[in-house]
């Protein structure tokens, strides 16, 4: 054996077989593999049959003594543990299919988030990786045991491993979003100018121009499908102290809860800290802090003064009129009186733009 000879071994063959291999060539037992190295027949045995690990010591005599280098036996060595170490796992995975039952899986594979693999066992490890976590119960402790607290939509049943695997997809799209570091006075004042773009109705305009400028204040503004049992509308988290997470779901679809939903998650960033995760859909934590958000919202997209002519308007050209007058598009002007039961919501909805998912900007 030299060096430059190539070696391709099945890696999930003990190491031992390749030295047996060359032994085999050479015309060697391993009598004389033991004389040569220093090790014991016992020690040569254990070695060819997998029973000891080739260690950094066994490594470097072996590539002395049968040529390559010691590199090579450490990875040898190592990719078969690790294949080794694969199988177990994958084999205790085999007692706990069930968890596939409590996650999305179709809508994942259906949004390219995982593979279409073959075999419960393979989807998990697929999972749990996807989730960055080593085992089902820390996927439960990290993942799921912080949903737990929020009380369950009366609309939509929850599902917490739905909920999780949403805001897990939402946090990795966040991973590809570079941004500045957080900066809440710049952040502030973003915002002013964010809500110019209420009055444009198209995704890929307004898209692209909200995440940017988000971007620069060190918040990742993301849009992820929720998957079914996840009733949620938005989120936001932070994902180190510099940056934030602000994802938006697009759960009904339409232009007036888009931007609400925006700007109600905008406000916990901008007063409520950085200890606190919000999930809109699902019943807060903190009804107060929710009325503040909401407050905020409305206030932003609609401002009181104005807003104290909402009762007055009463035709679709009326609430155009009022719509070009305040800067925002008259869909939001609509959602917000149909809330306050200004009109009833099966009125005058044509006003509203309503939205599909796609794969280039979430939405259109």
């Amino acid at each position: 054996m030299t060096d430059a000879r190539p070696f391709r071994p099945e890696w999930a063959s003990v190491p031992g077989d390749t030295i047996a291999d060359v032994l085999e060539e050479r015309g060697w037992s391993q009598a004389d593999l033991a004389t040569r190295t220093g090790f014991t027949k016992k020690h040569v045995n254990d070695l060819v049959r997998g029973k000891v690990p080739i260690s950094p010591e066994a490594a470097q005599r072996l590539s002395t003594v049968l040529g390559s280098t010691t590199e090579f036996w450490l990875t040898r060595e190592a990719k078969y543990r690790a294949s080794m170490e694969r199988r177990r796992a994958l084999a205790a995975h085999e007692a706990q299919v069930a968890w596939l039952d409590e996650l999305p899986v179709s809508w994942m594979i259906k949004h390219r988030l995982i593979a279409p693999l073959k075999g419960k066992p393979a989807k998990i490890d697929a999972l749990l990786r996807w989730f960055s976590v080593a085992s089902i119960e820390t996927w439960r402790a990290t993942c799921t045991e912080p949903l737990a607290a929020f009380r369950a939509s009366t609309k939509v049943d929850k599902r917490l491993g739905a909920v999780a695997a949403w805001l897990r997809a939402a946090e990795i799209a966040a991973d590809r979003i570079a941004c500045q570091p957080f900066d809440l006075a710049a952040f502030r004042a973003a915002l002013l100018r964010i809500r110019a773009l209420a009055t444009e109705t198209n995704p890929r305009v307004f898209v692209p121009q909200l995440q940017a400028a988000c971007a620069n204040c060190g918040v990742a503004v993301v849009f992820v499908p929720a998957p079914p049992g996840c009733p949620v509308h938005g989120a936001t988290r932070w994902l180190t102290s510099e940056k934030a997470l602000l994802a938006l779901s697009l759960r009904n679809k339409s232009n007036d809860q888009l931007w609400f939903s925006f700007f109600h998650e905008a406000a916990h960033l901008v007063k409520h800290g950085k200890k606190l995760l919000f999930i809109e859909g699902l019943d807060g934590l903190d009804d107060d802090k929710e009325a503040e958000a909401n407050r905020f919202a409305a206030d932003t997209l609609v401002p009181p003064e104005d807003a104290k002519q909402l009762p007055l308007l009463r035709t679709e050209a009326e609430i155009r009129a009022f719509a070009r007058v305040v800067g925002v598009a008259p869909g939001i002007v609509l959602g917000r009186m149909q809330h306050e039961e200004l009109m009833h919501p099966s009125q005058m909805n044509r006003l509203k733009v309503f939205y599909t998912w796609t794969a280039e900007t979430g939405s259109e």
